[in-house]
């Protein structure tokens, strides 16, 4: 098995054919051969998990160039790849009765923004460096099932109500669709009357430390399994670790593409099983 072959197995790329755009008609007069876009996907999952620049993507392993990998990720960003690819990962694991919904967990990370740009502002704590977060909600077992990212200086309250609200409608192993956890665990930057009101509305029970009365420490044994994802996606090395992307879709893009990974490892080792 290539390099291609171990980047994108052959579960993932059936999966990535139903949401990947059908590729434009060749001119008659010929042209530039297009590259396969299982090559092209490769390289593209190659560049977070490497921690490697677009130029410097050794074109020799997979074929497409830097640029045309760059291109065909910014092309694929705007048609809504990732975000669709993740959702049949999550399909397919819901299927097998591999996501528990018992209970799901929040959180943000913070990260430099090297090069600023959009959805940035100066992390309070950080001597107003310019920095993103990412805001994660993952059910019991750490996979993530939501994303969004946000500026350094955005409070981690603001991210709960979208969050909450993306988690798309998943395949169960029977029954209809599911997109509501049964409980849901934060710590006290959550601690909000109208975030545990709105929660309730929903019929989703809320564990939430209370400021001043709690510490998060006593939610440790639930809350741990997160803090694992976060580090999950702290191995996209160049790309989650540090924000180069100056456009928030594309940071936004790497994010999805991580937390995809994270949910496929999991797929991968129920077909080893």
């Amino acid at each position: 098995m290539g390099i291609v072959g171990r980047l994108v197995p052959d579960v993932l790329w059936k999966l990535f054919q139903r949401v990947v755009p059908e590729a434009p008609a060749r001119p008659q007069g010929g042209g530039r051969r297009r590259h396969g876009d299982r090559e092209v996907l490769a390289a593209i999952v190659f560049v977070p998990t490497s921690g490697c620049a677009w130029q410097q993507l050794p074109a020799a392993s997979f074929g497409p160039s830097g640029a045309t990998a760059h291109r065909m990720f910014t092309e694929w960003t705007k048609a809504r790849v990732w975000v669709e690819l993740h959702r049949l990962v999550l399909d397919e694991l819901g299927a097998r009765g591999e996501l528990d919904w018992s209970r799901c967990a929040i959180d943000s990370v913070n990260m430099r923004a090297l090069k600023k740009g959009d959805l940035t502002g100066p992390h309070p704590v950080d001597r107003g460096k310019y920095g993103s977060k990412i805001h994660l909600i993952s059910e019991r077992t750490g996979l993530p099932l939501s994303v969004g990212i946000s500026g350094a200086n955005v409070h981690d309250s603001q991210a709960l109500l979208p969050l909450v609200k993306g988690i798309p409608p998943i395949r169960s192993r029977c029954g209809p669709r599911r997109r509501r956890p049964g409980k849901l665990h934060a710590d006290k930057g959550y601690d909000y009357r109208h975030l545990r009101q709105w929660l309730s509305r929903r019929g989703i029970r809320h564990r939430i430390t209370r400021k001043g009365i709690e510490t998060s420490e006593r939610l440790g044994r639930h809350r741990w399994t997160i803090e694992r994802t976060m580090a999950w996606l702290a191995g996209c090395r160049r790309r989650l670790h540090r924000r180069y992307e100056r456009k928030a879709e594309h940071f936004l893009a790497f994010a999805s593409l991580g937390r995809t990974l994270i949910c496929y490892r999991r797929l991968a080792k129920l077909g080893d099983s």
